[in-house]
């Protein structure tokens, strides 16, 4: 494709789109594209030394573009596309494990990166903008792949980073309090996540029939529910423990490495993927999926164990804090912090969460930005009455005083992070691994 949208990437006989975005303005970087051979320029205004066209909105230009030119070759794919505030990384990415140990060629897109089997590119977005994704389906179509299945996420929906695109399964997880620094309220965040249910066609809809917003994902006919009752398919857990999870799925019974109810309904959604797919042997497929890195990765460390994961919404903290109070342990040590430039109004009851249900909480940075980590963790701990906690900002030192503070039979949590190897600080990424820092600290 030679039309680019980041004037860095530009080559001889390029086409450059300046695009207006939130934070910047591709019109700043024409004079850059041109001197590294762009020799058409797409703007909404100015005068330049090479070929010109100026639009009234670069962006629908751009969208066009891609349609009109390469929607042919793209519609080729079968895309799945999942939403909701939580599950969509593991589910994904479950969903991509599955297909492809049965031989569908299928793509993954998502927090986790663009993975095909045999390659894999990291990414700035759980979705790409249109251009990236357009790039990313095309070379799925070039390399025979039959599937892509894709976390689409709210910013995404909002900001038409999939628009056009038509998607064959539809999958809605849950909805629960995330992003309203950008969206501002719930019926607005709602409002986004529904508009992927509107790009279908004689499409599949998932639904997580437990979920009280669970009737506005619903699709004229082909829905397929899931949940503890009255579903289509009926969830019964009957066993969880650190080995894994066992339960029924109406008349079936199934055995999930993963671990916890939150997961057992993310391998619900695959069953019933497979199934409409009419794949056999399920139960056997299923037995094999593995979590994605950062999900409810357990490190042993002499008679504890150590979980590392990404839950950072009040709801997935709540949920995966109940889920190891189930396991065998003595004490649940939970480290957790909140992100910076986000979400002010959910650090106060993730602050309250982790110490109702853990036995101690240390407070923590997390990817503090343009923020400063003492304001985000005074904001987490302002309202607590309790006492079972402790602030300490350097998250290397938090995570070796949770060590440290390990009895026999403890679990440490350390959560907001789980695959990220990067803390993000002002404009900067710092490398940051929780999962090295634990090794340093426990392989000695």
């Amino acid at each position: 494709m030679n039309i680019k949208i980041d004037s860095r990437k530009v080559t001889n006989g390029d086409t450059f789109i300046a695009l207006r975005g939130i934070n910047d303005d591709g019109h700043n970087y024409i004079d850059d594209a041109i001197e590294n051979g762009a020799t058409t320029i797409i703007a909404e205004e100015g005068k330049y030394s090479v070929n010109t066209i100026l639009v009234s909105d670069t962006k629908k230009y751009l969208k066009e573009y891609l349609e009109n030119n390469y929607y042919d070759e793209i519609k080729k794919l079968k895309l799945i596309g999942m939403t909701g505030t939580n599950g969509k990384t593991t589910t994904c990415f479950l969903i991509y494990q599955a297909l492809n140990k049965i031989g569908i060629k299928c793509a993954y897109i998502g927090t986790l990166g663009f993975y095909l089997n045999d390659s894999f590119k990291q990414q700035n977005n759980t979705t790409p903008n249109l251009y990236e994704l357009y790039n990313m389906l095309l070379e799925c179509v070039e390399k025979d792949y039959e599937y892509v299945v894709m976390e689409v996420s709210s910013q995404a929906l909002s900001q038409g980073r999939v628009d056009n695109l038509i998607f064959d399964y539809v999958i809605f997880s849950n909805l629960t309090q995330d992003h309203l620094d950008y969206h501002k309220t719930m019926e607005n965040y709602l409002f986004e996540k529904q508009k992927l249910f509107k790009m279908t066609n004689n499409s599949f809809a998932i639904i997580n029939n437990d979920d009280k917003y669970k009737d506005y994902f619903l699709l004229d006919n082909k829905n397929i529910t899931y949940g503890k009752n009255n579903s289509d398919y009926n969830i019964e857990i009957l066993n969880t423990s650190l080995d894994g999870s066992v339960f029924k799925l109406n008349d079936d019974e199934y055995f999930t490495k993963l671990i916890g109810e939150y997961n057992v309904y993310n391998v619900t959604i695959v069953i019933i993927l497979l199934k409409i797919i009419n794949v056999e042997n399920i139960y056997d497929i299923i037995k094999e999926l593995n979590s994605p890195n950062g999900r409810m990765d357990i490190i042993k460390y002499k008679e504890n164990n150590i979980i590392i994961d990404y839950a950072h919404t009040p709801d997935a903290v709540e949920k995966i804090i109940n889920t190891v109070s189930n396991l065998n342990h003595n004490r649940i040590i939970t480290i957790i912090g909140c992100g910076g430039n986000r979400d002010k109004t959910k650090r106060s009851i993730m602050g309250d969460i982790s110490t109702t249900y853990s036995d101690y909480s240390i407070f923590t940075s997390d990817n503090p930005r343009y923020e400063n980590p003492r304001k985000i963790l005074k904001d987490m701990t302002c309202k607590l009455d309790k006492k079972n906690y402790r602030i300490i900002k350097n998250r290397k030192k938090a995570i070796k005083s949770g060590i440290q503070m390990l009895q026999k039979n403890d679990i440490l949590l350390l959560l907001g992070k789980g695959h990220e190897d990067y803390q993000i600080i002002k404009n900067k990424k710092i490398h940051f691994s929780d999962k090295e820092i634990v090794y340093k600290y426990t392989r000695r």
